[in-house]
């Protein structure tokens, strides 16, 4: 019975997650500001966060709760869906710019802060936000940390631009308790003016026990580096997403799932508001040793990028013009809301929230 109680479950969610990505796609749904939406019943739903600030780190844990995090040292938690939040920030981190954090329930979650030199800083929290610890401080000058990961409760990276030519990664094996640097002889030399991008918590994902992949900008060409190993060695590969500037590259990436991770999307562009980004998003089916461009790609930057739990081939990508959805792997995209949304991450039971500027949050209707 009980075994029979799971199949009925899963059959519920993937139906749910179609017929989700079946409505998103619906033509009169089109472009339809969040508020606008919200009033149909579909769409992104804004929650009232009591603040301005802008949420770049986010972690979907279910339906019901999430957390968020953001400039001035800025975290926050709901426990139920949206309706309040309660401001869980680590006392005295009001000059920390928090741009990723990766949760594992609605007590324990891991927060970055980036920054040059002491700026970077990461702290855990065991009793939903309570209080914190900081277990890592960055004493190298020439280092900037901007992405954090995590393979399971314990293990994780978190990656830094570039120092003495290779990107920097940190790992932890005891959930963020503690933290040592990787030796860089498996990491290839970076490319002149290359560095990731700390704007959405997705400039290093994981998917799997031992699968990571790292997005990269401001180089010649925009890469993204991938490793089997939790990222002792590494393989580089150049996407269809332009660089050649510190403004254009990859910024953020999505791997399916541990089953399915060959399957990936990398969206990215120019974030500056007057510049074109015509190829905003590629594809990968072999784990991201090549990358396609994506025939009808985002109308403009996209920052953040999400699998829809229990479909095949729906996604979701944000940026700060609006919300575009696929339905075939990320080959075609169709713009269906447009709210400004920096990030963008869903729960393994459907629920899925996005963040951005101005304390926007939202759920997924």
């Amino acid at each position: 019975m009980r075994g029979m109680g799971k199949t009925r479950r899963m059959v519920s969610l993937g139906l749910c997650g179609a017929a989700l990505a079946a409505a998103l796609a619906a033509p009169a749904q089109a472009d339809v500001p969040a508020e606008e939406a919200q009033g149909r019943g579909l769409g992104w739903h804004l929650k009232d966060t009591g603040t301005d600030v802008r949420f770049r780190g986010l972690a979907a844990v279910s339906r019901k709760t999430a957390w968020v995090a953001g400039s001035k040292g800025t975290v926050l938690r709901t426990a139920d869906g949206g309706r309040s939040w309660r401001n869980v920030s680590p006392p005295g981190a009001g000059e920390l710019e928090f741009r990723d954090i990766e949760a594992f329930g609605a007590r324990r979650a891991v927060v970055l802060a980036i920054g040059e030199g002491e700026a970077s800083r990461v702290f855990r929290t065991e009793d939903g936000g309570a209080t914190w610890t900081e277990s890592f401080r960055n004493t190298d000058p020439k280092a900037f940390y901007d992405c954090v990961t995590f393979f399971d409760s314990r293990n994780g990276l978190a990656m830094s631009d570039p120092v003495d030519g290779k990107y920097r990664i940190l790992s932890t094996g005891d959930g963020g308790k503690s933290w040592k640097v990787l030796p860089t002889d498996g990491m290839p030399a970076a490319q002149t003016g290359e560095a990731g991008f700390a704007a959405s918590g997705q400039c290093l994902v994981s998917a799997g026990a031992r699968d990571v992949w790292l997005a990269t900008g401001g180089g010649a060409t925009g890469r993204v580096l991938h490793s089997a190993d939790r990222g002792l060695t590494w393989t580089a590969a150049e996407s269809t997403i332009p660089a050649g500037d510190s403004a254009r590259g990859v910024f953020g990436l999505a791997f399916r799932d541990r089953t399915h991770r060959n399957h990936g999307i990398a969206v990215g562009g120019d974030y500056r508001k007057d510049q074109p980004s015509p190829r905003a998003a590629a594809v990968t089916a072999d784990g991201g040793r090549s990358w396609r461009q994506s025939t009808t790609p985002p109308p403009a930057y996209r920052s953040g990028v999400a699998w829809l739990p229990h479909t095949k081939s729906a996604a979701l990508a944000v940026g700060p013009t609006g919300t575009d959805i696929t339905l075939d792997g990320g080959r075609s995209w169709r713009t269906v809301d447009t709210g400004s949304y920096d990030t963008v991450d869903c729960a393994r039971d459907g629920g899925c929230w996005a963040s951005g500027e101005k304390g926007r949050v939202a759920a997924l209707g």
